[in-house]
């Protein structure tokens, strides 16, 4: 059974929170009575683990090696 918290429970409470969900325990979060996240435990492989955020981007041409799209987006913006 899923469990809901609000935000200011998963604010004050986040280690005791995290523990259930690594304990296998889903946990939606709910914003002024409004569900607004989902908490869930990681696969029990992390090769089994796909992201769902980054299925927006699969056809992204400068996406396609993630470690140097970020090492590009965090570089200066002016040189100095």
């Amino acid at each position: 059974m899923p469990t809901t918290v609000t935000a200011k429970q998963l604010r004050y409470q986040t280690g005791r929170i995290l523990q259930r969900v690594s304990a296998g325990e889903r946990v939606t979060v709910t914003l002024r009575g409004r569900e607004i996240a989902v908490i869930l435990p990681l696969a029990a492989s992390p090769n089994d683990y796909v992201p769902i955020g980054f299925g927006m981007w699969k056809n992204r041409e400068d996406l396609k090696d993630i470690p140097a799209w970020i090492n590009k987006i965090r570089q200066p913006r002016h040189k100095r």
